[in-house]
């Protein structure tokens, strides 16, 4: 099956399961819904994996629409849907040949989940900082720590977490942790403001052990680095699909508001937000193709894992999501602005679209802190950069 045509059942999907299936007033309910596990039955689930681990083998610049498409449905569905993206990737290109059989292969057999864990309370977006160690004793790794903000993680099969080698503090290890192993608990499930079909959790490890073959290999924020190539890409995709809501929302109101006697679509100054919106759309579309073909061509070289670990986080993919998050937001904004009173209300979709929406420029990265990293990376004299 091609791309159009998997685009093509993605589409109805959405479409069918997720649009205009959920009251926005209604309270959070069990993850995964219904209609997330209806992903797999039709055959869609973890379309990145290789098909050898029982997916669809397809590229980051053929999942860019694929998640414009869910998130134009629901974007908390897509968030769910795509951001296992991160740890399989890590997972695929850097954990050993057993390893990857055992998480991926299960992973993929039965559309399932997983989640990567960096951020912790004190440490916030300076990994370097955190403080969940990890032990080696006698063939295994003991894990002892708490992790604030992961997506997935209260129904992963898997948990790729972020720790420091209790015995060189400056090293860091990315290590695999099926989440029924003793010692995971997860604490609670984040109230976050939008995305109510998706789940954030803070998770702690108390005598957690896995075996030591269980780490990935490499430097473990460098191995991030290079997943968060993928997630970001593909966040910054999801502010797509909401925009073109939002777009499709407007004209849907415009049929039926009147001002000055005449519909509002017959309005100069509507006509020229939405094309304001539409030229937006189409450029952040470009730009998110961009970061995916570069991540696409890296990953296609027979040395691709010590390429993409010499790169760390691609420029592409950290500008992708800090200009979609933010053209994403003039957009949302606009659009709450043209609803006048009712864009204020949860009587319109336009409400839950904006927060939906806000979501892009924080998660993985704020914008202050990709700003920083584009500076000491890219900007910076390259004698200085770090």
């Amino acid at each position: 099956m091609g791309p159009t045509h998997f685009l093509d059942q993605v589409r109805t999907y959405a479409a069918k399961e997720l649009t205009g299936v959920r009251d926005p007033s209604s309270p959070r309910g069990h993850l995964p819904t219904p209609a997330q596990r209806a992903f797999h039955s039709h055959g869609l689930a973890n379309w990145w994996l290789p098909e050898k681990y029982g997916g669809r083998g397809m590229s980051v610049s053929d999942s860019v629409d694929v998640v414009s498409e869910l998130a134009y449905a629901d974007a908390g569905s897509a968030f769910t849907l795509f951001i296992s993206v991160l740890g399989s990737t890590m997972v695929s290109l850097y954990g050993s040949r057993e390893l990857k059989e055992r998480v991926l292969s299960d992973t993929g057999a039965r559309g399932g989940f997983s989640a990567t864990l960096g951020s912790e309370r004190t440490a916030g977006s300076e990994l370097a900082l955190i403080t969940t160690q990890a032990t080696r004793h006698d063939g295994q790794l003991v894990l002892s720590g708490e992790k604030m903000f992961a997506t997935n993680a209260g129904f992963a099969d898997f948990l790729v977490v972020i720790a420091v080698n209790a015995h060189r503090p400056l090293e860091h290890l990315a290590v695999v942790v099926p989440r029924d192993t003793p010692g995971v608990h997860v604490d609670q499930r984040w109230k976050t403001l939008g995305l109510d079909t998706a789940g954030t959790y803070q998770v702690s490890f108390r005598n957690c052990r896995v075996p030591e073959a269980n780490a990935l290999h490499g430097p473990g924020l460098l191995l991030l680095e290079v997943g968060l190539n993928t997630s970001r890409t593909l966040i910054a995709a999801t502010a797509i699909g909401i925009a073109r809501r939002i777009r499709d929302v407007c004209l849907e109101y415009a049929r039926t508001k009147r001002l000055r006697g005449e519909s509002l679509l017959a309005s100069p100054v509507f006509a020229a937000k939405l094309g304001q919106m539409e030229m937006a759309i189409e450029v952040m579309r470009n730009q998110c193709l961009a970061a995916a073909a570069e991540f696409d061509t890296l990953r296609g070289l027979p040395e691709a894992p010590d390429e993409l670990l010499a790169r760390g986080a691609l420029r592409s993919a950290v500008a992708a999501k800090m200009f979609c998050g933010q053209t994403g937001w003039q957009l949302a904004s606009t659009a709450s602005e043209m609803f006048g009173g009712l864009g204020y209300t949860a009587e319109s979709p336009i409400g839950r679209l904006l927060r939906d929406m806000r979501y892009i420029s924080l998660v993985e990265g704020g914008d202050d802190v990709l700003r920083e990293l584009l500076y000491r990376r890219y900007v910076i004299p390259p004698l200085k950069r770090l």
